[in-house]
């Protein structure tokens, strides 16, 4: 079996392997530890914000930008824990494609070697 994308390129090769398709679950496990580190890196930047923001209230008291400022850091914490959130989400999701895609491939491989086993005409 085989698609039109994947039919033979310049030189008789086939884009999908030896004349079919072929996973790779490379970019999915890419992407997945692409969210892992987004969700690090959101947590660190999340838990430096509180201690940039220590003594700005003393400091500028008085002044009503403080009242905005604080509304401000409570947003950005909030969206940052919703990112963290939505990264470890995919990290889980994105990791157990490549793994159900690279079974799958075992599997299919495993199908069509047994049926190439077996007598020819």
């Amino acid at each position: 079996m085989s698609l039109a994308s994947a039919g033979p390129e310049p030189g008789g090769t086939s884009s999908g392997g030896a004349g079919g398709l072929k996973h790779s679950d490379g970019p999915w496990t890419t992407a997945s530890g692409t969210a892992a580190s987004l969700r690090t890196s959101t947590e660190k930047s999340r838990s430096r914000l509180g201690p940039a923001h220590e003594g700005v209230a003393v400091g500028a008291a008085g002044f009503s930008a403080v009242g905005v400022l604080t509304e401000v850091l409570e947003s950005w914490e909030k969206r940052l824990v919703a990112v963290r959130g939505e990264c470890g989400y995919l990290d889980g999701a994105l990791g157990n494609v490549a793994r159900d895609m690279g079974e799958t491939d075992v599997k299919v491989d495993k199908s069509v070697q047994s049926v190439d086993a077996g007598e020819r005409r």
